[in-house]
């Protein structure tokens, strides 16, 4: 059956995590904060799964400029209302050297169940990310477009990496909180189906056995959204720098028209098992950009630079019908200034050699994301 083309919408999701700019550490805004935050941005924000996070979304943007006036804002209002509390948000996937066990979940009907139900897993969970939604109205589309999307996903992963670190140590990984993730059921690569109604019959047997509310707890790397008409991609951490999580969400955008471009055409992309995609996922998780990844046409490694330049090649069309070419490109500049895992750890070596304090240079790294997120720079 022919589909009707994609409106191609987008929105953002971004979760921050609260700190005190004295002790660095993480900390709970008062709840006159996030009701000042929900007043200033017309409920885009609310608090997340610990009371130390705060998540922001966007509403539903029509173009690249409009999704990055949008964030712009976002990060602005939150930083300039959680100041007024001498507290500061951080776009970084991990804190620097917080632990989880003193963290407090927040108290809210599905974060108890979760709190609940996943035990040590949840109370772990002290990890951020950015998740961008892509209008596809059609069911049978946002199927197909996710068997055939998950093999960009660790591009997208390398690209975004922001969390080097967890409680205070150098985990040898540029994204760790996939670690974190991982831990819970219903995450990872997602399933293939064949169709949207196999695709929900699979949610209704979880959801009659009492496993899950709704779609919502599929935790994967990318997903229909329970809530939107939208392909919802969820494995990127959340990046420090705005113009780092624009250029990701224009990569997106571009490769879901694309792949309705090569349907309408009547071809597809070749869709490769999860066995193969998840050692591309780990050497991103791993790696970031530095390793490269595996070219399953070639059945070779082939250094990441290669790789990206193939894609933008490969999208050439769809960021120059989207009017988001530069935000694309700005891929080439992660690659020479690196990821926030790259800054972060790079700030962290400098300042131990310069002071020979471990805690000094976790300040710094600290200091310097809390300028990131909001000056970009």
């Amino acid at each position: 059956m022919p589909f009707s083309e994609p409106t191609f919408t987008i929105g953002v999701e971004e979760e921050y995590l609260i700190v005190d700019p004295v002790t660095r550490d993480l900390a709970e805004p008062p709840n006159e904060a996030l009701i000042t935050c929900g007043q200033r941005l017309k409920n885009l924000v609310k608090p997340e799964f610990m009371k130390s996070q705060i998540e922001v979304a966007t509403s539903v943007c029509h173009s690249i400029k409009e999704i990055r006036a949008e964030l712009a804002e976002l990060r602005s209002v939150i930083a300039e209302v959680m100041g007024t509390y001498d507290l500061a948000p951080i776009a970084a996937s991990t804190h620097p050297f917080a632990t989880w066990e003193t963290q407090i979940h927040t108290d809210k009907e599905r974060y108890n169940f979760l709190a609940e139900n996943m035990q040590a897993v949840a109370r772990r969970l002290l990890i951020s990310g950015m998740h961008v939604h892509v209008g596809v109205e059609d069911n049978e589309m946002r199927i197909e477009m996710m068997n055939q999307v998950a093999y960009f996903l660790p591009h997208l992963l390398a690209l975004s990496t922001s969390s080097p670190f967890w409680r205070g140590e150098i985990t040898g990984l540029k994204s760790y909180r996939l670690c974190v993730f991982d831990e819970l059921p219903r995450s990872g690569l997602p399933e293939r189906f064949e169709s949207y109604g196999e695709y929900s019959r699979h949610v209704a047997v979880l959801i009659q056995a009492g496993l899950i509310e709704d779609a919502t707890m599929l935790w994967w790397d990318v997903r229909p959204s329970a809530t939107f008409p939208t392909l919802e991609m969820r494995i990127t951490d959340v990046c420090t720098r705005i113009e780092d999580a624009i250029c990701l969400t224009a990569i997106y955008l571009c490769v879901v028209r694309m792949l309705y471009r090569l349907r309408r055409s009547n071809r597809r992309w070749r869709t490769y098992t999860n066995m193969l995609i998840n050692e591309n996922r780990w050497r991103a998780q791993r790696y970031g950009i530095d390793e490269g990844m595996v070219d399953f046409g070639k059945g070779a490694s082939v250094p990441f630079e290669e790789l990206l330049e193939e894609l933008i090649d490969i999208i050439k069309e769809d960021a120059e019908a989207l009017d988001c070419v530069n935000e694309v490109h700005h891929a080439r500049n992660i690659l020479t200034s690196g990821t926030s895992a790259h800054r972060q750890l790079a700030t962290f070596e400098k300042t131990k050699t310069a002071t020979d304090d471990e805690l000094k240079a976790f300040h710094a790294v600290v200091d310097e994301l809390i300028a990131e997120t909001v000056n970009g720079i």
